[in-house]
């Protein structure tokens, strides 16, 4: 079997959650003997000799539309289906927050593609994007995909909910690679007892409303990420309001096999985003012996249902009494186990190849 995955183009120039997802399923593919080729959207490709497509980020849709013009394979797409509606109407500012006031989420999706192609020059590869927007478009995909593979079932319903268009789907649940995460690992103690928060700095993580909660507080936060490219004002003013305290830091990159040290030598996690279908950060801390804490808004509690610290993202009270109470109860052993039992890439692996075997045995 041969399989051509095919993400976005930014997918290794601005790293997020789905790369990691992406490599990490190609990866235990292979070791279950699948041939698989991980490609950008934007590159010429040629379909010859693969068995069938796997796209990602359905929320791109023009990242997909184009190859399944172009093949006549059949394709599975990985949703990924983020719904930062909450955020955009809240937390942008200028022209855009009044849009963000006035037109749906798909609508202003259609408005940010066309705005970076007006001011970045980038391509737009569809012209049934172009013609029919964004929420037709996701439509059209729905309606033509073999099978979806979304990362929980609330995930699926939320699709279903927003779209109206049904289509068979098998979840893939979200995972971590335990041959890193592992109790073998010796802690960082340079991190001994921190508050950490791993993720790409941009407004939608919510960085900076993490900041201000635990500016006053005596507790030591460590911040690890890049920032997204079209986040650089959010990035300096995370800056500017650290260079205030004394107990907060930014550190833009660690090797991702280093990061099992540093979890294992904190002692809780945070995830304050305005959106998060799961969270690949807080599943590897909680297999370090993190505490977590997560935002209420998208498919967290389908994964860490009560045994989480749950804030809500625009509260910054809310966020700095459920750090604190994670930082003050014992770890919780149980959701550790259910991380190591449900949520490994391995397990995650054979059930992307089985999905796979139903829609080419179809």
């Amino acid at each position: 079997m041969k399989i051509l995955m095919i993400a976005r183009k930014t997918l290794y120039s601005s790293p997020g959650g789905d790369t990691v997802q992406i490599s990490s399923t190609a990866k235990y593919l292979r070791y279950l003997g699948v041939e698989v080729d991980i490609k950008l959207s934007g590159e010429d490709l040629d379909y010859n000799n693969y068995d069938l497509l796997h796209f990602f980020n359905i929320i791109r849709p023009d990242d997909i539309i184009p190859h399944i013009n172009k093949s006549s394979l059949p394709f599975v797409v990985s949703t990924i289906f983020v719904d930062y509606s909450e955020y955009e109407k809240n937390n942008r500012e200028g022209t855009f927050k009044l849009f963000a006031k006035v037109l749906t989420g798909d609508q202003l999706e259609y408005l940010k593609t066309i705005a970076r192609f007006v001011k970045n020059g980038d391509k737009i590869n569809s012209p049934y994007y172009i013609l029919n927007g964004h929420k037709k478009s996701i439509k059209n995909i729905i309606r033509r995909t073999n099978m979806l593979l979304p990362n929980s079932d609330s995930e699926y319903h939320r699709l279903f909910k927003s779209y109206e268009v049904e289509s068979s789907y098998r979840k893939i649940p979200n995972a971590i690679d335990n041959h890193f995460f592992t109790d073998e690992v010796p802690p960082n103690n340079n991190f001994k007892d921190h508050v950490l928060c791993v993720g790409r700095i941009e407004g939608r993580k919510n960085q900076l409303n993490l900041i201000k909660a635990l500016a006053d507080t005596n507790l030591s936060l460590t911040l690890i990420g890049k920032p997204s490219p079209n986040h650089m004002a959010y990035f300096e003013e995370c800056k500017s309001l650290i260079a205030k305290t004394n107990n907060i830091q930014i550190i833009e990159h660690v090797d991702h096999a280093e990061l099992a040290a540093i979890y294992k030598a904190a002692k809780v996690h945070v995830l304050p985003s305005w959106f998060e279908t799961t969270g690949l950060s807080s599943l590897e801390a909680v297999a370090m012996g993190c505490n977590i804490v997560v935002t209420k808004m998208g498919d967290t509690f389908e994964y860490f249902e009560d045994m989480a610290y749950y804030c809500e993202p625009d509260n910054i009270e809310s966020i700095k009494n459920a750090v604190i109470a994670a930082y003050n109860d014992p770890f919780n052993n149980k959701l550790k186990e259910r991380v190591l039992k449900e949520y490994i890439w391995e397990s995650a692996a054979q059930e992307t190849l089985t999905a796979y075997k139903t829609v080419l045995c179809e």
